[in-house]
């Protein structure tokens, strides 16, 4: 148990992460827009401009989060465009939310990290996902993301911190539904994981004990 910074908080799956941390004994403080609405500690930022959370409250410094045992970085947006419409805007948000912030958030929570001997969660995309026609931005992000986890790994393991990439297939979730749309696929959310069932998966990862954890975890449906 112990202070978890999370990332899309008020997204489907990690409203439902924030009860399943609460329920496990965890303090959850969420990193994002409108996290005011949550009945957690909130810090108003805004991940696409990852070069402004230094400055935001509580980030600044060790001190407010002096503390912080956990990071999960939980936070995406999706942007269904092929490369021929995407534009500069496109991909440089995508990649700020997706990974950049993750970056500068870690790096910001890495001397407490590092004194807790603490653990980083990266929520990214399906399993074995490559290139997809029309969702360029997104799965360069993910990608990245997974690569950024990678290296953190290596980097930060004399300091005993934990590094583990969470690959989720299709989670029954607004956005979801958005991008099935989007690409004219039909969306079934009870063919789905629940983010209920992903939230307890990653709450799981984080109790792992002291001789061993999951680095890599990939979360598919049961068959139906």
């Amino acid at each position: 148990m112990g202070n978890v910074l999370l990332t899309g908080a008020t997204g489907g799956i990690g409203t439902a992460l924030v009860s399943a941390l609460v329920e496990a004994g965890h303090q959850v403080t969420a990193v994002g827009r409108d996290v005011g609405r949550l009945n957690v500690r909130g810090i108003e930022a805004d991940l696409a401009e990852p070069g402004t959370l230094a400055a935001v409250g509580g980030l600044e410094d060790a001190g407010e989060l002096g503390d912080v045992q956990a990071l999960v970085h939980c936070a995406g947006i999706s942007p269904v465009e092929a490369v021929a419409e995407a534009g500069p805007e496109t991909w440089r948000r995508t990649l700020a939310v997706n990974v950049a912030s993750a970056a500068e958030l870690v790096r910001l929570t890495l001397p407490a990290l590092r004194r807790s001997r603490g653990h980083v969660i990266f929520v990214n995309a399906s399993p074995g996902m490559t290139g997809v026609p029309r969702w360029s931005a997104f799965v360069a992000s993910k990608a990245a993301l997974r690569e950024l986890a990678d290296s953190l790994r290596e980097e930060e393991a004399a300091h005993g911190i934990r590094v583990t990439t969470v690959y989720p297939a299709a989670t029954a979730t607004d956005l979801l539904g958005e991008v099935r749309s989007a690409f004219g696929r039909p969306y079934d959310p009870e063919l789905c994981i629940r983010p209920q069932t992903l939230a307890a998966m990653i709450v799981w990862v984080l109790s792992a004990p002291a001789d061993a954890y999951a680095c890599e975890l990939a979360v598919l449906p049961s068959p139906r």
